[in-house]
């Protein structure tokens, strides 16, 4: 069974000189279902896909067969 992609209300903002402008373009429905969720969590739709980012990062199984 897959992990839950756990949010939890922001508790402070943070700003960091670790980051970097980047653009990127998706589909509608998914910038609407990021726009519900940070109404929901109090989190930015970036916060949002940042910590989706890190997830799949650390969640991902690379493999070389197709």
């Amino acid at each position: 069974m897959a992990k839950k992609f756990i949010v939890k209300p922001k508790s402070e903002d943070k700003k960091d000189d670790r980051f970097v402008i980047m653009s990127l373009r998706i589909e509608k429905e998914l910038q609407e279902k990021y726009d519900e969720l940070a109404k929901k969590s109090d989190r930015s739709r970036n916060e949002l896909m940042i910590m989706a980012l890190k997830y799949a990062l650390d969640n991902l199984e690379f493999t070389t067969e197709s």
